[in-house]
């Protein structure tokens, strides 16, 4: 009996992309975290001051389409793409503008973390697409925070 990880090519926008078994699972997750984040910034947009309003709607909007995005990604590997739940829980009580600026970090960390997983599980056109959507979670992450850390998305894990 063999070990070895099956390996399976798919084609996305006209591109081939090598994904290996771990990269389905990691793009669910992804797809999971990208949920969460939608939900997380309608409460974000709600609680945070006007000043921030457009820097929150702004990121709202970027988390829908890449969860659009991951979506069509799971297909494409051959899984079901996980549906959002109702509500999600938040990890902190968010009463104020304070709060929301402290929850959009938070969820801009959790979303670079699982983006993080998506690119060591991933090649190709995959890999550089979690690549770059951690890569956004990261700055947005300091621009929310204003300060940033030297490995975006493996920072929970030191």
């Amino acid at each position: 009996m063999s070990t070895a990880r099956t390996v399976r090519t798919t084609r996305t926008a006209g591109t081939a992309t090598a994904t290996g078994d771990g990269a389905l699972e990691a793009a669910q997750a992804a797809l999971a975290a990208e949920h969460a984040a939608v939900y997380g910034y309608g409460v974000v947009g709600g609680r945070v001051g006007s000043a921030r309003r457009s820097e929150a709607t702004s990121a709202h909007a970027a988390h829908r389409a890449r969860r659009d995005a991951l979506a069509r990604t799971v297909r494409d590997l051959g899984g079901t793409p996980a549906a959002a739940a109702p509500a999600y829980a938040l990890p902190f009580p968010v009463p104020d503008s304070a709060a929301a600026v402290r929850l959009a970090a938070e969820l801009e960390d959790k979303v670079a973390g699982v983006y993080s997983d998506l690119v060591r599980a991933s090649e190709g056109p995959l890999r550089r697409e979690a690549a770059g959507a951690l890569r956004e979670a990261a700055v947005r992450a300091v621009r929310w925070r204003g300060t940033g850390v030297a490995f975006p998305g493996l920072a929970e894990r030191a």
